[in-house]
């Protein structure tokens, strides 16, 4: 069977992509919306040095703020208006989706309110994402005060206002254009921001790994590792991915007049990491607030008791015991949750019954929906375990090696995941347009024959 880009390559011909007018425009949207994006990360908030700022984030730049300023695109350095990126947004969408599954009046609008339910949390959603961008604007623009270095050019309330209200209004618009390029682009559009961010800075990162292979900091054997392990990991990645459990599903056979209809099989496949992308992304944005507020703490003069807050800032680096331990712990456990969520057994065990289909060798009904939860369960322990160490095993020979994380395998999954999603998206609008097409041309050959 021919893969995604395969198929997409082959019904990318130039006639008929060109007369894919549609697709043209989401494509020409998507592309207009990363161009202003990443416009945005080179502008810096009002009242800063950022020549300074810049100095200041080098010795920060392999901690848990690095991994930030990864997903930003290189906005964290610059202290762009930018910064805060989309992380407010995902920290939000955790929290409702959290409180949709155990607070009932939310509960209720997640699995019994619809679209309508759905529009409700999403509004609950922007919400919670102003209320913490202003949180966290709040606490950048009294930790740029209080951390001298020339960093401000004139310290006081209007600069406190001037950074909340630009960093939180970048967050407000990345919010909104990332619901436009899903809505009217090509593709998820709070992955492909952060996909965009990820991108422009790896580029950077190769350059740094040849350049300290070149100074001797790197030794050529260490470098020959990490492009091996990459290409390992895409690897890895892509079959993942595509990896599918295929339940098979029969339809008994029933009489309609002198016809008789059904008796079909089908699958019903499972992939393997129904989770996606998301665990590691909602793992670093919920590992985020504490390692930014740590390190705001550790900067100010602290009582005997809370020494050993700095301290335990180092270990949210990239290496680091108890770094890889949290992240890990998060990521196994969103894979989980998000999982229970976009999956449900006894929707899917209802649907599978009101259509007439069944599992051989299971009644329908409960038992459908239990041996489904069972099979579920067993793939996402499969799916953990694989995005765990995609995401950690390179970050302790990275931490071993000493060399740039952008190459890390957070990174590498956002990235192959995402355009593996993409390029799925533009063959389905190629193969609707096909679709659109023929059925035109059945039209009009009909209408001659009258």
């Amino acid at each position: 069977m021919a893969s995604a880009a395969e198929q997409l390559a082959a019904n990318m011909n130039f006639g008929s992509f060109q007369r894919a007018t549609e697709l043209h425009k989401r494509i020409w949207f998507t592309l207009g919306a990363m161009i202003v994006y990443r416009l945005g990360t080179f502008i810096p908030i009002p009242g800063i040095d950022p020549g300074a700022f810049e100095r200041a984030f080098a010795g920060q730049a392999q901690g848990i703020l690095g991994m930030f300023n990864m997903f930003s695109g290189g906005a964290v350095e610059r202290m762009a208006v930018f910064a805060l990126n989309v992380m407010p947004y995902i920290s939000a969408s955790i929290i409702v989706q959290l409180l949709g599954t155990i607070y009932p009046p939310w509960e209720k609008l997640r699995k019994e309110g619809g679209e309508a339910g759905r529009k409700t949390l999403n509004q609950y959603t922007r919400y919670l994402t102003v209320v913490l961008a202003l949180f966290q604007s709040f606490g950048i623009a009294m930790g740029l005060q209080s951390s001298g270095g020339g960093l401000v050019i004139n310290p006081g309330v209007i600069f406190t206002i001037s950074t909340v209200v630009t960093l939180t209004g970048g967050t407000l618009f990345l919010m909104w254009l990332g619901e436009q390029i899903t809505a009217r682009g090509v593709g998820n559009g709070v992955s492909l921001i952060i996909f965009a961010g990820i991108v422009a800075v790896l580029p950077r990162g190769v350059w740094q790994m040849f350049t300290m292979t070149q100074t001797g900091t790197l030794s050529g054997v260490g470098m020959f590792m990490i492009i091996a392990l990459a290409m390992a990991v895409v690897f890895a990645i892509v079959f993942m991915e595509r990896s599918q459990r295929r339940l098979l599903v029969q339809y008994p056979k029933r009489q309609q007049g002198n016809r008789m209809f059904g008796g079909d099989t089908s699958f019903l496949p499972l992939k393997i990491n129904t989770a996606g992308v998301i665990p590691p992304i909602f793992a670093s944005s919920l590992l985020l607030l504490p390692a930014t507020l740590l390190g705001m703490l550790a900067t100010v003069d602290l009582p005997a008791q809370l020494q050993w807050l700095p301290g335990m800032v180092g270990q949210l680096q990239h290496g680091q015991p108890l770094f890889m331990v949290l992240y890990g712990a998060l990521i196994i456990f969103f894979s989980f949750f998000y999982t229970s969520i976009v999956f449900n057994p006894e929707d899917t065990a209802e649907n599978l019954r009101k259509y007439g289909g069944f599992l051989p060798g299971i009644r329908p009904g409960k038992r459908t929906a239990e041996y489904l939860d069972f099979v579920l369960t067993r793939l996402t322990v499969i799916g953990a375990a694989y995005i765990t160490l995609v995401c950690l095993m390179p970050e302790a020979l990275i931490g071993f090696y000493k060399a740039p994380f952008y190459l890390g395998g957070t990174s590498i999954l956002i990235v192959v995941s995402v355009t593996m999603d993409t390029v799925t998206q533009i063959q389905s609008h190629l193969l609707a347009h096909q679709y659109e097409g023929l059925i035109k041309k059945s039209k009009l050959r009909g209408g001659r024959g009258r």
